[in-house]
């Protein structure tokens, strides 16, 4: 028989509403400080947009956007000065473009080989190995591009004349993206229902073409997410291609030549040789904002072919 609990247990218990309430506030109290995290890091994107913007603004009433986007000649330390942005715009964009286009093949063959091939303990294994890269400091990657790349490499076999070139500060930068494409790549292979698989192996496709004409077509948005976002981390690299690719701000193709991208002579310009306040030093946040817009609008490529391109799967 069931004993009902007395009267000085239930006078013992808060009410309903009470708990009810305290519910309420543990919870409200919760979202409180969810929306407060939110926001400080809202406000601190605006700020750092604000100020940005605030600065070129400074600069660019002192040279007009007509020089800074028409003139082929980079100079604004030397005593002959010119302000035209193409030399370094042209380094980032090639030494990027260069590195992906040794990245993303590499990258996207290993993603294919850890999702379709590799059993799971090869996968437990290698998977880590290669997300290691992600935490080696860039600057390691600069010192290997002089130390190994250029000496070893490009000069045995490239004829390049210095350790200094874009070639060497693209080869270290995609060794620097590959855990970028391939995990990013291979997570999003993996998120592919195992039943499309299965219905194509039922049909008499062999491995290659499941992984080719299958696999890669369903995960499409992430693929194309992660060599997005790996194209932004490659424009705005600094350390990188500050050390191995020359800083010598020249308009050239040549990959075997000296460069200065963008983030190299805002780092340049920071080390306090050049006077605050001065346009020269004005310089950097024109500089800043030709970097800053690039990289945003490749985040934003990112997220809009990641909704345009994703696949539900119930």
């Amino acid at each position: 028989m069931t004993m009902l609990p007395g009267p000085e247990v239930t006078a013992k218990r808060p009410p309903l509403f009470r708990r009810r309430l305290l519910l309420r506030a543990r919870e409200a109290l919760i979202i409180g400080l969810l929306f407060l995290c939110a926001a400080v890091s809202i406000m601190t994107t605006v700020g750092i947009v604000v100020v940005l913007v605030d600065e070129a603004l400074g600069f660019f009433r002192s040279i007009p956007l007509k020089e800074f986007f028409t003139s082929l000649q980079w100079t604004p330390l030397f005593v002959e000065k010119r302000f035209g942005i193409w030399p370094l715009l042209n380094a980032s964009f090639l030494i990027a473009s260069l590195a992906m286009g040794v990245a993303v093949p590499v990258g996207l063959a290993a993603a294919v080989y850890l999702s379709e091939y590799a059993s799971p303990r090869v996968r437990s294994v290698l998977k880590p190995l290669i997300e290691v890269l992600a935490g080696i400091p860039t600057v390691v990657f600069g010192y290997f591009a002089i130390s190994f790349l250029a000496p070893e490499i490009l000069q045995r076999f490239f004829g390049q004349e210095t350790v200094f070139s874009a070639l060497s500060a693209s080869l270290a930068m995609a060794i620097l993206l590959l855990p970028i494409v391939t995990s990013l790549s291979e997570d999003a292979m993996r998120a592919v229902p195992q039943d499309l698989r299965e219905g194509a192996y039922a049909l008499g496709a062999s491995r290659w073409q499941v992984a080719v004409r299958v696999v890669m077509p369903a995960a499409l948005s992430g693929i194309v997410a992660a060599v997005v976002l790996a194209m932004a981390r490659a424009i705005g690299e600094t350390m990188i291609v500050t050390i191995a690719a020359g800083n010598v701000p020249r308009l050239s193709f040549n990959p075997l030549d000296a460069m200065q991208a963008l983030p190299a002579y805002i780092v340049q310009v920071s080390l306090g040789d050049v006077p605050a306040g001065s346009l020269e030093y004005q310089t950097i946040f024109g500089v800043g904002l030709a970097l800053f817009v690039p990289t945003t609008l490749f985040n934003l490529a990112a997220i809009w072919l990641l909704h345009r391109f994703r696949e539900v799967y119930e």
